[in-house]
């Protein structure tokens, strides 16, 4: 594979964006929502010093091994687990709420409030049996007829569009008996297991939205917006019961907190802290190395000007350096990608799109010519301000645009509103953000950007894609399957759909009282491997 250039620009944006960086990872916190409003810290040379209540509350409760408390960088965007749809939600539904099947650690699908399935050799019945006294949160025992409502209300039967795209395919949900329910789709479909990890929720239910109930390793107990999100090990639990009792998630939106509070107490863990925050943590800590499974990229609204010009497109692409923003971002940690797969997925994953546009800043000048921009433009990344990675991200893009005469402004908003106004709204001209895959699966990524589908944010159209992914959705065969999958990639790469740059490295950090924690290749929290050291 080719290594990207590193043209001009090196030494000076290298200059620039250190500084730049510095400033954001080392600044000055300040009571924002979900900080720690009793904490009186000086920070010099990478140590922190604590002193007031939360310190003296920290010592009080530094041997109780019953509570874990961790640090999540926003809140919720909801408790009904079919109408939420932030990443950061998912991977803390994963410890509430399950479906008929539940990834584990090495991305296999295992039997969850099914006990054990079935797939017809067309692939067109998936039957599945009920585990036996299978319990929700509120004692009462699973049915059948829950699997059905749970399913159905992702179907949109009451003539809604479905919750979940896929979930169009279904024709029916028939109960056989009341140990077994059988989902029959319109068409074969080999990969609709992977679509079978929806919570399955009580049909007795009135309100999921404010009361919600599961089957998971933890139940819910209350949140506080933009606060904390409480739950407790549920000890009827069917599987292996979780080690710790009280997990409290607390909201640390304020980015140049989490080493104080880490150090604090107030905080056991957190995950995605960057490599600056790593190194200015005590030995108390231990951090466990990963990758964050998702797709960073700087995504393009392709329907506005003038960003509806493939060329303009492409010119981005080709001035971006993916190498140059890991470096100075995440120590040069991390996997270039060339498209919208990740490589966890590796049946999928084409590392030879990463050379589609190795760094050219003349080539990116000639095509913003012959596209009318000759002097370039100005456009703005907006950015949710509670992720540094992303913050970070945009602000080496902004330099780097800057040798093909773009100028990029950054605007940094909360998460709440870039959901409502971004991802919801599409008012945006771009962002960076990274996106990941709800399932095991291929179509988790490439679905979105369906002309159609309501999760295409970027507005992507392209008749050749929508086609290439209906013939993968139609195939049987699993080979001919995952070509259609990497013929999709291939026209995102070449129709620069957005500037694609990496799978950011993960870095978790746990208090070494708790050890045990996993990996998975979803966006998850898996809480209930985390026990206590000794």
């Amino acid at each position: 594979m080719m290594n990207k250039k590193i043209g001009r620009m090196g030494s000076s944006l290298l200059m620039v964006v250190l500084t730049t960086l510095t400033v954001a990872l080392s600044g000055c916190s300040s009571d924002k929502a979900g900080d720690s409003a009793k904490v009186d810290a000086s920070v010099e040379a990478g140590t922190e010093t604590v002193t007031g209540t939360e310190a003296t509350e920290s010592t009080d409760v530094a041997d109780d091994l019953s509570k874990l408390t961790v640090g999540i960088p926003q809140d919720i965007d909801g408790l009904d687990p079919h109408n939420s749809t932030g990443a950061g939600t998912r991977e803390v539904f994963y410890n509430i709420f399950e479906g008929l099947v539940k990834a584990d650690s090495e991305g296999n699908l295992n039997p969850a409030v099914a006990s054990e399935y079935t797939i017809s050799d067309d692939s067109k019945v998936y039957t599945f049996t009920l585990r036996d006294g299978i319990k929700f949160h509120d004692g009462s025992l699973v049915t059948v007829e829950d699997i059905k409502y749970s399913l159905e209300r992702n179907m949109g039967v009451d003539g809604s569009e479905p919750l979940i795209k896929a979930y169009g395919k279904i024709d029916s949900v028939n109960i056989v008996d009341d140990s077994h329910v059988e989902v029959v789709l319109k068409e074969a479909d080999s990969d609709f297991l992977t679509q079978l990890t929806v919570a399955i929720i009580p049909a007795s239910n009135e309100h999921p939205e404010t009361t919600p109930i599961g089957t998971g390793p933890y139940k819910y107990v209350s949140n506080s917006p933009q606060e904390n999100f409480v739950v407790t090990r549920f000890d009827d639990y069917w599987g292996e019961k979780a080690y710790i009792k009280d997990v409290v998630f607390k909201i640390e939106a304020n980015m140049d907190a989490i080493v104080l509070d880490l150090e604090g107490g107030s905080i056991d863990m957190m995950a995605r802290v960057t490599p600056t925050q790593v190194s200015q943590l005590s030995d108390k800590f231990e951090v466990y190395e990963g990758t964050m499974n998702l797709v960073q990229a700087l995504y393009l609204n392709n329907a506005v000007k003038p960003f509806d010009d493939v060329r303009v497109r492409q010119a981005l692409c080709y001035a971006v350096n993916p190498q140059e923003i890991m470096d100075f971002v995440s120590e040069g940690a991390g996997t270039e990608v060339g498209s919208a797969m990740f490589p966890a997925f590796s049946k999928y994953y084409m590392p030879e799109l990463n050379d589609t546009y190795n760094t050219d800043a003349d080539k990116a000048k000639e095509l913003l010519a012959e596209a009318g921009y000759p002097d370039g433009f100005e456009f703005t990344i907006t950015v949710p301000s509670n992720y540094g990675q992303h913050v970070d991200t945009a602000q080496v893009i902004s330099e780097e645009l800057k040798e093909i005469g773009v100028t990029a402004k950054i605007q940094e908003i909360e998460w709440n509103s870039w959901v409502s106004d971004v991802y919801s709204g599409r008012e945006f001209e771009a962002t960076v953000v990274g996106i990941d895959a709800s399932t095991l699966s291929a179509s988790a990524l490439l679905s979105r950007y369906v002309s159609d589908n309501g999760k295409n944010f970027v507005n992507f159209n392209s008749a050749d894609y929508d086609a290439a992914y209906a013939k993968a959705s139609a195939a049987t065969d699993d080979a001919e399957k995952t070509t259609y999958y990497k013929e999709c990639e291939t026209i995102l790469s070449k129709e620069a759909a957005s500037v694609y740059i990496q799978d950011l490295p993960e870095f978790v950090v746990l208090n070494k009282k708790f050890t045990g924690y996993t990996f998975y290749p979803l966006y998850v929290q898996d809480i209930a491997k985390i026990r206590p050291a000794q």
